[in-house]
């Protein structure tokens, strides 16, 4: 295969089509819960037609909320496995039952599953009664029905207040389709959104600890008391979502709790809220992060941070109390900033007060730049000469003896900005990290992550003489 046989076979694979390049919504979400051990790992394995999420005959296996992409007569939608929902659960229980709650405000319907040869049990009445408040569609699957006799007991599932009981049989995929026919005629239309295209005011997070000042923003965004603010911290619990106009546009503002510590250090209402939080992250698409300017960055700030970047969201820092602070401080603090940050200096920054407001104006330009970083493509051509003569300058180091070559590249998709080079060889993270900070002096990406992955040329099987 000659190298541009083998950089067009690469381009097929990658699914790019720079033409007719178009954004997709968001996949419907469909959420499977129920208590434990009734079968919604092997459910969800027969929805997705493969064996992925882990299937154990004991309770708890599955913990934490796992997402998977399936398809049924041509119409794509993303599954959720959940752990076992206990409302009366505590400990471990109870942070896989909150895991499985995130899961049913996140989603668009609930496939709530009974085992059928136990028939509706206590925890089962007691997780109807929750779905019955989300106002949510939900179907009601009558799990481990294998026979005929099984069916007139699954009838007993009315009792749960839910609509007609479904009968099937994950384990044999007996009435699955059915199942799945009814899953789709209760998912909501989701039109394909053509890039460019109007999709709704942008979203935004207020994200940092406790008590930084994210209520006070919002609220002084809106122009009213919109969520309560207290000195206390951890008055903000659930996300908070707001229309605002702002600098002639609308903006949906969500106000979010404050992450206190690691996950894995949280317990009850604090876990179930920073559950929320990142829940809130995953459906905005740029983040600002709010610092307390009276106070040194912290580690817990640097972690709300790399939390914004793993998630590939645009990002502002604010930096709130700015007000507050003296000359000196001021000084001292901006090289603070420079050293702490250092891993990511195309971070947009503000130095705003939220309680006053001052300087909140210059919020929506550094929100507007941040996102136009993050929806940036830079034409393939141009890119490939920008690369060819940064490689002639600056040559990849030599790895076991060979100089590795980049071929080509192209950027694979936006939102954010994801490059890939078609290499002959092994690049090494300097040099990658090393065009990543060369890409942003030409091209900019200020506010934005961008990704710079490899696809290695494999080297051809020699032939048999």
């Amino acid at each position: 295969m000659s190298t541009g046989e083998w950089i067009e076979a690469g381009l097929d694979d990658l699914e790019i089509d720079e033409q007719h390049e178009h954004h997709e919504a968001p996949l419907p979400v469909v959420a499977i819960v129920g208590r434990p051990n009734v079968g919604k790992s092997t459910l969800v394995n027969r929805i997705i037609g493969r064996r992925e999420a882990v299937v154990e005959d004991v309770p708890g296996v599955t913990r934490d909320r796992v997402t998977y992409e399936a398809n049924w007569r041509g119409r794509r939608f993303t599954v959720v496995d959940t752990g076992g929902w206990d409302p009366e659960a505590t400990g471990m229980n109870l942070r896989i039952a909150e895991q499985a709650q995130v899961a049913v405000e996140l989603a668009d319907v609930i496939v709530f599953v009974v085992d059928t040869t136990v028939g509706a049990t206590d925890a089962d009445e007691l997780v109807g009664s929750v779905l019955r408040q989300s106002g949510k569609p939900v179907i009601l699957a009558a799990n481990k029905v294998d026979n005929q006799q099984l069916e007139l007991e699954a009838a007993a599932l009315w009792s749960l207040g839910l609509g007609e009981p479904y009968p099937v049989s994950a384990l044999h995929g007996r009435s699955s389709g059915d199942l799945l026919d009814v899953i789709l005629d209760a998912l909501p239309e989701t039109p394909e959104v053509t890039f460019g295209a109007t999709r709704g005011p942008a979203r935004v997070a207020l994200l940092g600890k406790p008590n930084v000042g994210k209520s006070s923003m919002l609220n002084k965004l809106a122009g009213e008391e919109r969520v309560l603010v207290d000195p206390m911290a951890g008055t903000t619990r659930d996300p908070v979502d707001e229309l605002v106009e702002l600098g002639g546009r609308t903006w949906r503002f969500i106000d979010t709790a404050g992450i206190r510590r690691r996950d894995r250090e949280l317990q009850g209402a604090d876990f179930y809220a920073a559950m929320r939080t990142r829940a809130a992250l995953e459906r905005t698409e740029v983040a600002v992060v709010l610092i307390d300017a009276s106070q040194t960055l912290t580690e817990q700030d640097l972690r709300i941070i790399g939390l914004v970047i793993e998630s590939g969201r645009a990002m502002v820092v604010a930096f709130n109390k700015w007000d507050l602070l003296d000359e000196d401080r001021r000084y001292y603090l901006e090289r603070e900033i420079d050293r702490q940050l250092v891993r990511t200096p195309w971070a947009l920054r503000v130095n705003v007060s939220a309680k006053t407001g001052r300087h909140l104006d210059r919020l929506v330009p550094a929100l507007e730049k941040a996102l136009d970083s993050w929806s940036t493509r830079v034409p393939t051509a141009r890119l490939n000469a920008f690369l060819t003569e940064l490689v002639q300058q600056t040559p990849p180091p030599v790895r076991g003896g060979k100089q590795p070559k980049i071929l080509f590249a192209t950027q694979a998709s936006v939102e954010p900005p994801k490059f890939v080079l078609f290499t002959s060889g092994w690049l090494e993270d300097t040099y990658r990290r090393f065009i990543e900070r060369r890409l942003r002096e030409e091209f900019g990406f200020a506010g934005s992550p961008i990704e710079v992955t490899m696809k290695i040329r494999e080297k051809r099987a020699k032939k048999d003489r």
